[in-house]
């Protein structure tokens, strides 16, 4: 591609590490699920609780994944960064957001809207397994992590050594 030549929405997605590999024809027709955004620092991304109906492709800056602790406050699960994603809640039923997502410092993403993907996975069961195969190492890899993090904060130090 030329130097200076705006990438298209199907290019951004393509150059993702989550969509590498991807088939440039479904690399298309995903891209009209998506669009590009950007928040500024300490905005929210979203709130645990609300609707799943957008997951981001981070392209630039950075974002807490918060968990709300009673009595404890905001508890920072794990930082992402350009290259990862941010939510997964928007695959399975009920579509709610299960952390808060906050950016630190400017970010831009592209977003993904969430009934769109789905009725293109459910469309196509052959895009819908490439994008659930997708997914699953990054929800895995999610729960290992906050495992971890809450370990940290509520086992006894010696619970901590054995459990790992």
């Amino acid at each position: 591609m030329a130097e200076g030549k705006l990438k298209s929405i199907a290019d951004l997605l393509a150059a993702h590490p989550l969509f590498a590999g991807l088939d440039p024809a479904i690399a298309d027709l995903l891209a009209g699920c998506a669009r590009n955004v950007h928040f500024a620092a300490g905005a929210y991304l979203f709130q645990a609780d609300d609707a799943a109906d957008t997951f981001y492709l981070l392209r630039g800056g950075d974002v807490a994944l918060e968990l709300r602790m009673p009595g404890r406050g905001r508890l920072t699960v794990q930082t992402l960064h350009p290259g990862e994603v941010v939510g997964a809640s928007w695959i399975l039923p009920p579509y709610r957001w299960r952390f808060d997502a906050r950016a630190i410092g400017d970010v831009r993403a592209t977003s993904l809207d969430a009934a769109c993907l789905r009725a293109k996975c459910d469309a196509d069961p052959r895009i819908g397994y490439d994008v659930m195969k997708r997914f699953l190492p990054i929800v895995a890899e999610r729960l290992q992590t906050t495992r971890l993090r809450l370990l940290d904060l509520y086992a006894p130090p010696a619970e901590v050594g054995r459990q790992l």
